[in-house]
């Protein structure tokens, strides 16, 4: 057969040539009878070795009935088959190219072949052909990929080995440029690093691993965008190796593409936030994505904020990161990962080459929805809820009009929040509404003010921010460039605050004071207690104002971050410090024992002993002797410390040593009475304490400065405040009477 088919080629006898070829095929290759077949097999590469450079001419008719053999179903044959392709190959070597993808679709079947003599020949077939596609310049790549495409999400392990195999060569070939073709088969790839073999997982591992340095070298022909979602995905899977890897790639992508990969924040968000309360046996995946949480918080920048939908998008310099900058150490955090929402992305945008600009639009609703699902979220872990928190605030700081758009939603679960077990969750979340309590985008001229305004005008100082805060706490915090000024969600906010602490009374008593002396601290310690107290005057609750009243009366006496507020009610210099003790006044009514305490921190002795004077026509219950006890205790700390001195000044302080004295007839013989008897007994002088009510102080005594205020109006107030009190005891009273008899009944 070889000295026949040499005389034709020797006569150029091309008829001849595909006339044996032909029969080689069709009654022999083809046969029903597998010797014949065998027999067709090997004529067939005979043929091709005769044929020699020639070979090339008739590789269509040579390649197609020993493919079809590869499907026989006596193993033996397919062997044969395998031998009769490798020397056709071997002869044809480049000129098979042409005919590349239904080898390579051959091959992928017997790569997963069960007969081990079929799969050894199969291998070196394939060595063949990759020797041929290394060494040559015309490998269709374009045609290839389909078929790589549908080959790469094969279950079987020997057919991924085979596909992994092909992509490390074709990776390898610099001719080759087979990153363009990537979003077609990164997906695939993913799935295969999830195979059960530790070999086929190391080697997805190195082709992936090759195509990340690849990206990090030539960052201008990459297609970043068509790759997120493929990403986002990836960084979600149950599998450890193939979330790492993803949020690995997810890194690099945010930190090389920029702002990019912004119309992809919801998706990846999804993916990122639940990783960052991993524990430590996921340490690694939490710690990359706590870089990408932080790399993509830095790409929202001010003017994604004055961008509208009808104008044009920002533009920005297609110019990718160094590698210098890739690994930045950034704050370790740690729980569960949770996917919740469908994660809806945009167009594919294409990473620009050279000068070319791109534009990008912050999807500032798609981002809010997937951060108001995961701060809902109860099961969600602790430092996730954190992150959420931060990012909120931070788009609160860089897209200030366009968030509060979204604020009326957000309120209620921030408000919530306020009730986590976390106090570090707390802490941000009350920096988080002291943010939008403050910041000017949230007036209400910007017609998104919230629906539940003041009814009434209220004086509301605006603080310098500076002084609000001290050093030890903004240490590590983003300190906010809005203007100091209260907007129209501020009140808002204190009606909402104090109403949680009234349905929720736990909270006020374990957190209430730990917020309201955070919220002094970032906000204005005045108009927050401005605020409230105007509030708690219309509070229907009476049992509920007067525990709120005397939880406020005890930061403001005690808490170190009321030091400058303190001061300024105990001289009463200004008209303000007097309309806020006014304000204040009126509240404190709810509480007998307090409004005493107010008139002794703001030096109003006469009034405060006028006042006790009242305490013979109220009821004094257990809880009333408590708070008698408590002040005294309080009377002994350095708060009152001038308090104290001002019993050396007989004379000048009649009042302030009846009140005193009024204060130890109200208690029983307990240890507060003997703590505040042997207080008194260092008064000097006792027989100078008679004194008329017209005793007129020395120029020393500073109370001209509050000789505006109207003390019989207050103290008519305080008795009509008292007497509500009365009724409402006395119609508890009378509804636990009824109760008791109809259970009696």
């Amino acid at each position: 057969l070889p000295r026949l088919v040499r005389e034709f080629v020797a006569q150029n006898n091309t008829s001849q040539i595909k006339h044996v070829i032909q029969i080689l095929s069709q009654e022999f290759a083809l046969s029903q009878h597998p010797h014949s077949r065998k027999g067709g097999l090997i004529g067939l590469a005979a043929c091709s070795i005769a044929l020699g450079k020639d070979s090339g001419l008739y590789l269509k008719e040579l390649i197609e009935p020993v493919l079809t053999c590869f499907n026989d179903a006596d193993s033996r044959l397919r062997y044969y088959a395998c031998e009769a392709l490798y020397n056709i190959v071997k002869v044809a070597r480049g000129s098979v190219l042409p005919h590349f993808n239904v080898l390579f679709d051959g091959l992928s079947k017997l790569a997963a072949d069960p007969d081990p003599n079929v799969k050894s020949g199969s291998e070196l077939l394939d060595r063949l052909l990759k020797d041929i596609v290394t060494e040559s310049n015309q490998f269709d790549l374009v045609g290839f990929i389909p078929l790589l495409r549908e080959r790469i999400y094969s279950n079987n392990q020997y057919a991924r080995q085979f596909i992994i195999s092909w992509i490390l060569v074709l990776e390898s070939v610099p001719d080759i440029n087979l990153l363009d073709y990537l979003p077609e088969i990164l997906d695939g790839l993913f799935q295969i690093l999830g195979d059960n073999s530790k070999e086929i997982r190391k080697m997805c591992e190195v082709a992936l691993g090759e195509f990340l340095k690849e990206i990090k070298k030539n960052p201008f022909s990459v297609k970043f965008a068509e790759m997120a979602n493929i990403l986002v995905i990836h960084c979600q899977a149950a599998d450890d190796l193939i979330q790492l890897t993803a949020m690995c790639w997810m890194r690099e992508f945010i930190q090389l593409a920029g702002r990019v990969m912004l119309p992809y924040s919801s998706g990846i968000l999804t993916a990122v936030l639940p990783c960052l309360s991993y524990d430590d046996r996921k340490k690694n995946i939490k710690e990359v994505a706590n870089v990408c949480n932080q790399s993509l918080m830095k790409l929202v920048i001010p003017e994604d904020d004055e961008m509208d939908e009808a104008k044009p998008s920002v533009t920005v310099p297609a110019e990718p990161a160094s590698e210098e900058s890739l690994s930045r150490p950034e704050a370790v955090t740690t729980g569960e990962s949770q996917n919740g929402l469908d994660v809806t992305l945009n167009q594919p945008l294409f990473f620009p080459r050279s000068c070319e600009r791109i534009q990008v639009t912050l999807n500032l609703d798609g981002i809010v929805q997937v951060l108001d699902y995961h701060l809902s979220d109860t099961s969600i872990g602790m430092m996730t809820r954190i992150a959420v928190l931060k990012w909120l605030y931070h788009l609160y700081i860089k897209t200030p009009r366009k968030m509060f758009r979204h604020t009326d939603s957000l309120f209620p679960i921030l408000l919530r929040t306020l009730s986590d077990e976390s106090d570090e969750v707390i802490l941000k979340d009350l920096e988080l509404l002291a943010e939008i309590a403050s910041s000017p985008a949230g007036q209400t001229e910007e017609g998104h003010g919230p629906s539940d305004v003041r009814p009434g005008p209220v004086e509301l100082h605006v603080p310098a921010r500076a002084g609000q805060l001290s050093s030890s706490t903004t240490k590590g915090l983003e300190c906010s460039p809005s203007t100091p000024t209260m907007n129209s969600y501020f009140y808002k906010f204190m009606i909402n605050l104090l109403k949680r602490f009234s349905s929720e009374r736990k909270l006020l008593e374990t957190r209430g004071a730990f917020i309201i002396r955070q919220l002094c601290l970032l906000l204005n310690a005045e108009n927050i207690f401005h605020s409230m107290a105007d509030i708690l005057l219309r509070e229907e609750d009476l049992k509920f104002a007067s525990t709120m009243v005397h939880t406020l009366n005890t930061i403001l006496l005690t808490s170190s971050e009321l030091f400058q507020l303190r001061n300024q009610l105990k001289d009463l210099k200004t008209p303000e410090s007097r309309n806020l003790f006014c304000c204040l006044y009126r509240s404190w009514c709810h509480n007998p024992v307090t409004t005493v305490s107010l008139c002794f921190l703001t030096q109003n002795y006469k009034h405060a002993y006028d006042l006790i004077q009242k305490f013979g026509d109220l009821e004094v219950t257990v809880d009333f002797l408590t708070e008698v006890d408590k002040l005294v205790q309080l009377i002994e700390c350095p708060i009152f410390t001038y308090l104290r001195l001002q019993l050396l000044d007989v004379k000048n302080n009649p009042y302030l040593i009846k009140a005193l004295y009024g204060l130890l007839m109200l208690l029983p013989q307990s240890s507060a009475f003997q703590l505040l008897s042997h207080r008194l007994q260092c008064v000097p002088n006792p027989e100078l304490m008679q004194t008329t009510d017209n005793t007129k102080p020395s120029t020393g005594f500073k109370r001209t400065a509050a000789s505006n205020i109207d003390y019989t109006e207050l103290l008519q107030h305080f008795e009509k405040v008292q007497n509500k009190h009365l009724e409402a005891r006395h119609q508890r009273a009378g509804r636990a009477e009824q109760l008791d008899r109809r259970v009696v009944l």
